[in-house]
């Protein structure tokens, strides 16, 4: 069985009702981003991180997966899939995806304020948290990879990668990607360089893009909803 890595940004999950942070309209146009998701936020002012980080919860727990979601699990029937998510939502994992690594950390998820290796999964019907908040003994903070911190899954999912049979990236810009991983991984090989950008815009064109780059499904789908650019892999 040939292994599938799909790796999903903000759009996979925009089509449940969740915020997206970088496009019109979005979470950083409400809140400055070096307030509410930065070390030296955190650092400054804890209370306002985890009211932020609160109201995310209370976001998620109204939304449902997606055929997105739900078009990764119907995957599995044919490959062995990879999902590497720059989503901290659990979308993923209520659709039934049975491999998920979080590049950015995760909503639903504390961890140890004086421990990173202790981490806890709270509760729906107890996610508020507040700087006085303890579990186990300890103080805790999100569970989410700050602007200013070093991305721990980082290099597991650059071994994912390197291990695909095919290489999917729908609903994803990439943009908060290292450079030579977006380079030497994800545009690979040349010739799927421009058939990517020249074919996105119409779903005949890319049933063409595929047969052309047949192991290497370079998709920015910006003008595709994300069921669309599933369906035409799944095919």
């Amino acid at each position: 069985m040939k292994r599938l890595v799909i790796s999903t940004g903000a759009g996979m999950s925009a089509e449940s009702g969740i915020s997206t942070f970088r496009d019109a309209g979005g979470l950083w146009e409400n809140y400055p981003v070096m307030d509410v998701c930065s070390a030296e936020g955190f650092a400054r002012n804890p209370a306002l991180v985890h009211k932020f980080y609160s109201e995310r919860r209370a976001q998620l727990l109204t939304c449902s997966p997606n055929n997105g979601h739900r078009s990764l699990v119907e995957l599995e029937k044919r490959f062995e899939v990879m999902i590497i998510t720059q989503n901290v939502d659990d979308l993923h994992e209520r659709a039934g995806s049975s491999n998920v690594l979080h590049l950015h950390g995760e909503l639903m998820k504390v961890r140890a304020i004086d421990d990173d290796s202790k981490v806890f999964t709270l509760r729906p019907d107890r996610c508020v948290t507040t700087p006085e908040t303890i579990i186990d003994g300890h103080h805790v903070r999100p569970h989410i990879v700050f602007f200013q911190e070093a991305v721990p899954n980082f290099e597991p999912a650059t071994e994912i990668v390197r291990s695909a049979d095919i290489l999917g990236i729908p609903s994803c810009s990439a943009a908060p990607l290292r450079p030579d991983w977006h380079s030497d991984l994800l545009y690979r090989p040349k010739s799927c360089r421009s058939t990517a950008r020249r074919h996105r815009n119409s779903r005949h064109r890319f049933r063409r893009h595929k047969t052309t780059c047949r192991n290497h499904l370079i998709v920015n789908p910006r003008p595709f909803p994300e069921t669309i650019a599933l369906w035409q892999i799944s095919k």
